[in-house]
């Protein structure tokens, strides 16, 4: 096997990990400016410079809620979908103690690592197992569901994989047993019309960074009456929902962003699926590469999850050669960036640990052209003879 090499002088990278973060747009940006500068007063308070922020805050919470067909008043503004996670499944779990929790493996880590700190605190857990398609089945859940079942946590699309869940079924089933649903969409804002009540979604999770928004900030809407136990303590932020200074130029970048990334959302997720399927399908073609998913599918337009020839050694290896021609992507959940496990996502679909070190994930934004798409694929091809090699 070849060492890396160093990248090519005078080649533009290829940001092919738009699942981990997506560029600040540029009107954001522009709309963040003066919350960055002279006018970033707090809030909370009460004097004009306050109540201008107030006002700030407000709107961009107005455009939040619209962009997911929910009120302002149900928006929750976080740190971070992972921060809106684990607020909704244990801030869940606290208002109703002993309560059963339905959670799949599959799930974004901020979801598992907190299911299982509640199980590790005697909090009854029932690991939902995803077909090997990487979906999960709603008809399944009605044998893992019990009477005391008070939440079921379903993504959308997954972080890894791409992989599309019928979350709208899947919240049917829940309610036959009277139980809630925690959906993280955070892979489908922008990509698809996003309608909290449409997903049947009792709570919802989106982040602002993954649609063209800062880092730093996300969401959880919560549909009225949902019992929910604060877990920061302090101020009366978040109608004491969620304690803690609201950064106000952070809110005013997310919600600029979540309204674009509402308008037209269909037609931008037609095409970068197109943008991947071009990028895929000379992927597909180069020996011994196959996809994670099986043909048909159906998965967020974003993700070409591809597993390499096991000759390559794994994934990290050729993760290196990517990195060396100049294209920029990932083993998997940027938040388990560095970990030598492999993909708890592809082991709950059943893989072995030695196929699921050989998978690597390209993700797509709506910046990138059918020439990019050409050009990553003759990028991975000379990456994957040198891992070969």
């Amino acid at each position: 096997m070849s060492p890396p090499e160093r990248p090519r002088e005078g080649r533009p990278p290829l940001d092919l990990d738009r699942a981990a973060t997506t560029p600040l747009r540029a009107d954001a940006l522009e709309a963040m400016r003066p919350w960055l500068g002279a006018r970033g007063a707090n809030a909370s308070a009460v004097h004009g410079g306050g109540r201008a922020a107030r006002r700030a805050l407000e709107d961009a919470r107005e455009r939040i809620a619209a962009a997911v067909g929910a009120s302002p008043a149900d928006v929750i503004l976080t740190s971070g979908a992972t921060e809106a996670d684990q607020l909704a499944l244990v801030g869940v779990a606290a208002a109703r103690p002993g309560g059963h929790l339905v959670v799949s493996r599959a799930e974004h880590p901020a979801v598992v690592r907190a299911a299982e700190r509640l199980e590790a605190r005697g909090h009854p857990v029932s690991w939902w197992a995803p077909g090997p398609e990487g979906r999960l089945d709603p008809a399944s859940l009605r044998g893992v569901l019990r009477d005391d079942t008070v939440l079921v946590a379903a993504m959308r699309v997954n972080h890894e994989t791409g992989a599309w869940n019928d979350v709208a079924a899947i919240a049917a089933a829940a309610r036959e047993r009277g139980a809630l649903v925690l959906c993280d969409a955070v892979q489908a804002l922008g990509m698809e019309t996003l309608r909290r009540d449409a997903l049947g979604a009792d709570l919802l999770v989106v982040s602002a960074h993954k649609a063209g928004g800062p880092q730093g900030i996300g969401a959880l809407i919560v549909r009225p009456g949902v019992d929910l136990v604060p877990q920061a303590w302090g101020g009366s932020q978040e109608r004491g929902r969620r304690a803690g200074t609201t950064p106000v130029a952070l809110a005013v970048g997310f919600g600029v962003a979540a309204e674009r990334a509402a308008n037209d959302a269909e037609a931008r997720g037609a095409r970068v699926a197109a943008t991947r399927d071009r990028f895929e399908a000379a992927a597909l073609a180069l020996a011994g590469v196959e996809r994670t998913l099986p043909a048909g599918t159906p998965r967020g337009p974003k993700h070409a999850h591809l597993v390499v020839p096991p000759l390559c050694g794994d994934g990290e290896t050729l993760l290196m050669n990517l990195d060396a021609e100049g294209v920029w992507a990932s083993l998997g959940s940027a938040c388990a960036a560095g970990s030598l496990e492999p993909s708890p996502v592809l082991l709950a679909m059943g893989w072995t640990s030695e196929r699921a070190r050989s998978a690597v994930r390209f993700s797509f934004g709506d910046e990138q052209s059918p020439a990019d798409a050409d050009e990553a694929a003759r990028r991975f091809e000379r990456a994957l003879a040198r891992a070969l090699g």
